[in-house]
């Protein structure tokens, strides 16, 4: 028996699909023939397919859907219309394996030569083949800032981190990925109503993410720093799925030299806990974040709770393998709370129980943060002098050098 194919054709076209896939010589055999999105799906979870021929204006069909048909090893045969160019468009940006315009019966035998193209995984189908080599674009560097839960001042460090690689003359996105309830707008005194990542999200999901509209939803709100701010409403977090937020991120490689994305705290796999296995991922944005990071800066404090909680978050994170490259900053230092020589003790315990070498530490400084935060503003511009933002300048030099941007290509508007 051949490869059995899920159709989800809307129209006319669909019996011709039908026929043409039943007339390719037992390679291909029709197993479902779906009626909308939600039976193409549990189709490919059942797996009664390796393929699914989709028309281009199947309601709710979008990335996400895209990548739930890959994670079920279902490809995606995508059909268009000469007439709708930008149905091909669409369904290029979701990510199908191959898109075939489809306008008449006498179209069909094609598109089961492609489909028996796309199958063959040691031979690329025809239309994949690029005619001229993409032009070159530039690719910045991914930083994400991520530590345990306990508020050690994971948006703190985001928010200043990113401010001083602008002041550097690296231009800078600050990302809000925190899923439990973004700040970062606030910390640095925006008003936005509406999340600049969330729309973002969205666009990618009906592949209309360019570099212009991902400038537009991030405004430049110091020199060199554009924010693309989250979610202030934790109940919100299903509008971040990971295939949209990957691409969100790789576009931000384009716009910016360095993207700083500020993420919640949980690693924790929640989808496997439900019988929905298409269910979204409260913390698929946080995952995400890590895995496209070039450098993670983990972030915990500098109390007895807080390296605690470090240690184990360094372990979790090295069994999931999210953590290749890192740098461990330890915030709020002081000798209240961890006697009277706090940045030994704090560098012996992490030496010692999580085999960190070299940390960078902060040191509390209250009367400073506080400060920046009435001000909505960076510690470099109210108190430049300040203990902690010194140390996190020094963190930034060393980002600079450590995550360099590659040259610049061709350069995009971006307005």
């Amino acid at each position: 028996m051949g490869v059995g194919v899920l159709c989800a054709v809307q129209g006319a076209a669909e019996s011709a699909i039908v026929q043409a896939v039943e007339r390719s010589g037992g390679r291909l055999s029709v197993t479902r023939r779906c009626a909308d999105l939600t039976e193409l799906l549990a189709a490919a979870e059942a797996g009664l397919g390796g393929l699914a021929v989709v028309s281009g204006d199947l309601d709710r069909f979008d990335r996400e859907a895209v990548a739930t048909l890959h994670r079920c090893g279902v490809r995606v045969v995508g059909l268009g219309d000469a007439t709708r160019p930008w149905l091909a468009e669409r369904l290029t940006a979701h990510g199908a394996d191959l898109v075939v315009d489809v306008t008449s019966e006498g179209d069909v035998p094609d598109v089961v030569r492609e489909a028996l193209a796309v199958l063959d995984v040691g031979r690329p189908p025809a239309a994949a083949v690029p005619t001229a080599p993409a032009p070159p674009t530039r690719r910045g560097a991914t930083v994400a800032v991520w530590g345990p839960t306990g508020a050690p001042g994971r948006t703190f460090v985001a928010v200043n981190l990113a401010a001083e690689l602008a002041a550097l003359g690296r231009s800078t996105l600050l990302v809000d990925a925190d899923t439990y309830g973004g700040a970062v707008a606030q910390v640095l005194g925006v008003l936005d109503e509406a999340p600049g990542i969330a729309a973002a999200a969205r666009a990618a999901g009906q592949g209309a993410l360019d570099l212009p509209t991902l400038a537009r939803l991030a405004p430049v709100v110091l020199p060199g720093l554009r924010l693309l701010s989250g979610i202030s409403r934790a109940a919100r977090w299903p509008e971040l799925p990971a295939s949209s937020l990957e691409l969100v991120l790789s576009q931000a490689r384009a716009l910016a030299d360095v993207t700083v994305v500020d993420t919640g705290f949980c690693l924790e796999q929640d989808e496997m806990l439900s019988y929905d296995t298409r269910a979204p991922a409260r913390n698929a944005a946080t995952v995400t974040a890590l895995e496209q990071a070039d450098l993670v800066v983990v972030v915990g404090a500098a109390d007895p709770v807080g390296v605690q909680r470090l240690v184990r978050a360094l372990a979790d994170a090295a069994e999931r393998g999210l953590v290749l490259s890192r740098r461990v900053v330890v915030n709020r230092v002081r000798p209240t709370v961890a006697g009277s020589r706090p940045g030994e003790a704090v560098a012996a315990a992490l030496a010692r129980y999580a085999g960190v070498e070299d940390v960078v530490l902060v040191p509390e400084d209250r009367a400073a943060a506080d400060a920046a935060m009435l001000e909505g503003r960076a510690l470099r511009e109210v108190v430049p002098g300040s203990p902690a933002r010194r140390s996190l300048a020094d963190l930034a030099a060393e980002v600079a050098a450590t995550v360099g941007a590659d040259a610049p290509g061709a350069q995009v508007a971006v307005g």
